[in-house]
């Protein structure tokens, strides 16, 4: 299938970006065309039986479902802003999953809801996935360096960013992702976008839910929820879960399979209070214990390991939030909030990958030990009705906040005296947004935040860094009302993110610190309600230039056992862009059959003449994914699901051209449900496809004595089958 590229009038030189570049449009409509074909001859050739599989049991569903009046899709109403506001409503790229999709998931991680929004990636290297990329944007791991995210994660108003591995989606009702710098609302931690997951709130009558699944590979996982009033002013919610695997890798050496395991233990306790007919207090409690295994790279590259020691991934969190709610004020709305969280965090692994004497090769652990704090503070003001500005046409909100981390770490390696390391980072910032209706059907938002950022950081190699700078971050978004059902908006906005100092001390002195990095992100899209609101679509157009973009890289050195060892570090990139599509739509085509898809399209470039990635695409950064997928209710509580996911190749490290490989997944579930319970049969990749969460390039191979580089790779989860039954009360 051939597509003919977009070419743009000779005699209109647009905006000069990068090197040959016109207005973006051009190339991005020229490459989305280019994306596109790519992705059609990818899937004939490759996956077009298990894509023909997927449809005909569509149509087989379809023919199956009663046909029943049409039902409307449900409002979704996105929280993560200054004031909830219905999806279609609000002039940014993001995705919503709600509590149903969680379910119709299986999904225990948020790793398990990435793929649903399109252009949004993750990388693990540990258990579980606990660094995210949006755009192609985000960090993929840390090892004795501090660093501070690109990407933010925010669960219940506590600052998850640093602690990922306590995503989980315990008692979840939505998880909002935002694409784009979210400079306005969250500063520097949130300069790619921002992950928001909200858990279920109290209720005002008596409810809960019991649930227990299992599954291959000696998976089980119980949790339960329940809430309810105490009395007329205050409800409670309390949840638990334990998740239990013997993860998917088998250990020849020790003759064990649960060298890389998960085992899981999470608490949350909310209290909503009624404190008077002004005030609402909410006070959130998490707790999570995480004793998981990590055992999972092999010199062959496949899921049996040999490694003598296998490694850990550990983490102890304990975290409080608490919000208030004051509106005694006929102009404003008062809402202060603080969160607290502690982390112990461990994280060590099996070096060499193989047991003590293996070949004649070294043996080696490392292992890195993390005392993680941090504290949040806001105070915001709202607008109220009837206090708008500017004759009643303008809305605002202002406000305050303070943003602490500490981190103490302890590394301990085999070939090397420990290391110890402090790094402590402060913010406060002030902002403002202003939402004027310049008339019936324009709308125009601006906003802005300033932030003063501190850190600290010393190691016992003597090293020290005190950066202090004044950072600046906003968006500029027109929204066009074009009827009740359709809105096109076009938005600029900045984000932001802090220079920092790379803890190695044998780097040469330019690349021991690296500057702050700031984004420019402009947006065009539409969102639409179709059909009676039975059909919801949205489409974005975006073009990203990043100044100062920091690129990880890393290097290895040979130590005193013979082997090779990784350092990672910072530095800035000269110019950094990216620009592609994002597309979601969802139809509920009547009571029995709802369909759902996604489709992102990415071209991101790195422009350095001294690196080795110049005009090379970013890491992480597939150029397509997708997801295509229906639900169906056959009557008398039978129902029945599909879907398929799907992701380009794309490079693992910017410092090195190893790529993953393209890939189509199979998912489907079936089951029965009534009123008060429900039991669902399910199964992921189900076609059972090698995918690749991680990869290496360097040289660990003990039979050609350390000489020669080679690929390493970490798998995805293989084909996964199970069952799980709930009981709601």
């Amino acid at each position: 299938m051939e597509c003919e590229p977009f070419e743009p009038d000779p005699d209109d030189t647009g905006v000069g970006i990068g090197k040959s570049h016109y207005f973006f449009i051009f190339p991005l409509l020229n490459r989305v065309s280019e994306l596109f074909r790519r992705l059609v001859m990818f899937v004939k050739p490759a996956y077009f039986v298990k894509s023909a599989v997927a449809l005909a049991v569509l149509s087989a569903n379809y023919t199956l479902a009663a046909e029943e009046s049409s039902v409307t899709l449900p409002t979704i109403v996105v929280t993560s802003g200054f004031r909830g506001a219905a999806l279609q409503e609000v002039p940014t790229s993001l995705t919503v999953v709600d509590e149903q999709k969680i379910t119709e998931r299986n999904a225990d991680h948020l790793e398990d809801l990435i793929n649903l929004a399109p252009n949004v990636n993750s990388s693990s290297g540990a258990s579980h996935a606990k660094y995210f990329q949006i755009r192609g944007i985000g960090e993929r791991s840390q090892f004795i360096g501090p660093i501070n995210p690109s990407v933010g994660v925010i669960m219940d108003g506590i600052d998850m960013s640093n602690i990922g591995g306590a995503a989980t989606m315990m008692d979840a009702q939505q998880v909002e992702v935002l694409r784009g710098p979210q400079g306005t609302l969250y500063g520097a931690n949130a300069l790619a976008g921002l992950i928001n997951i909200r858990s279920n709130d109290p209720t005002t009558v008596t409810s809960g839910d019991i649930e227990a699944t299992l599954g291959t590979y000696n998976t089980r996982r119980l949790s339960a929820a329940v809430g309810g009033p105490i009395n007329d002013s205050v409800g409670y919610r309390i949840a638990f879960e334990s998740n239990k695997s013997d993860g998917f890798t088998e250990n020849k050496y020790l003759n064990k399979d649960d060298t890389n395991n998960i085992d899981e233990t999470l608490f949350r306790g909310k209290l909503r209070i009624e404190a008077s007919d002004y005030q609402m207090i909410d006070l959130t409690a998490f707790y999570a214990n995480i004793d998981n295994g990590y055992d999972a790279f092999s010199l062959d590259n496949s899921r049996t390991t040999s490694s003598d020691e296998p490694g850990h991934d550990r983490q102890e969190t304990s975290a409080f939030a608490a919000k208030s709610t004051w509106t005694g004020n006929d102009d404003f709305t008062l809402e202060t909030s603080l969160s607290y969280s502690e982390s112990d965090l461990e994280y060590g692994y099996d070096e060499d990958w193989v047991y003590d004497g293996y070949s004649g090769g070294y043996t080696a652990f490392d292992n890195y030990i993390r005392d993680t704090k941090t504290t949040t503070a806001e105070v915001r003001l709202i607008s109220a009705p009837g206090a708008e500005l500017f004759d009643g046409s303008t809305t605002w909100a202002t406000g305050v906040y303070y943003y602490n981390r500490s981190t103490d770490l302890l590394r301990v390696y085999t070939y090397d005296d420990d290391f110890t390391s402090q790094f402590d980072t402060t913010r406060i910032s002030a902002y403002g947004q202003l939402e004027t209706k310049l008339s019936e059907q324009y709308i125009l938002t601006t906003g802005l935040r300033i932030e003063h950022a501190e850190s600290e950081y010393k190691d016992n190699d003597g090293a020290t860094s005190n950066p202090e700078e004044l950072l600046l971050g906003g968006r500029l978004a027109l929204e066009y009302l074009a009827n009740k059902n359709t809105t096109l908006y076009g938005l600029i906005s900045r984000g932001y993110k802090v220079g920092g100092f790379n803890a190695d001390s044998s780097l040469p002195a330019n690349l021991q610190t690296f500057d702050t990095e700031t984004l420019w992100n402009y947006e065009i899209g539409t969102k639409g309600n179709w059909l009676n609101n039975q059909l919801q679509t949205q489409i974005a157009l975006f073009y990203q230039q990043r100044d100062n973009a920091q690129i990880k890289g890393n290097r290895t050195i040979t130590n005193s056992g013979g082997g090779t060892s990784f350092f990672d570090y910072v530095g800035n990139a000269e110019n950094a862009y990216s620009y592609g599509l994002e597309a979601e739509v969802q139809w509920r085509v009547n009571s029995s059959v709802s369909l759902f898809g996604s489709l992102g399209l990415l071209d991101t470039t790195l422009e350095d003449a001294d690196a080795d990635f110049d005009g090379r695409e970013a890491a992480q950064a597939p150029n397509y994914q997708y997801t295509l997928g229906a639900n169906f209710s056959h009557g008398r509580g039978w129902f029945s699901g599909v879907d398929i996911e799907g992701k380009d190749e794309f490079y693992f490290s910017d410092s090195h051209s190893q790529q993953s490989e393209a890939y189509t997944l199979l998912n489907a579930r079936a089951g029965y449900k009534t009123k008060d319970w429900s039991v669902t049969l399910w199964g992921k990749n189900l076609t059972d496809e090698d995918t690749y969460i991680r990869g290496y390039y360097f040289e660990n191979e003990p039979s050609d004595a350390y000489t020669i580089k080679h690929r390493y790779t970490q798998l995805g989860a293989p084909r996964q089958i199970g069952m799980t039954a709930k009981m709601t009360f």
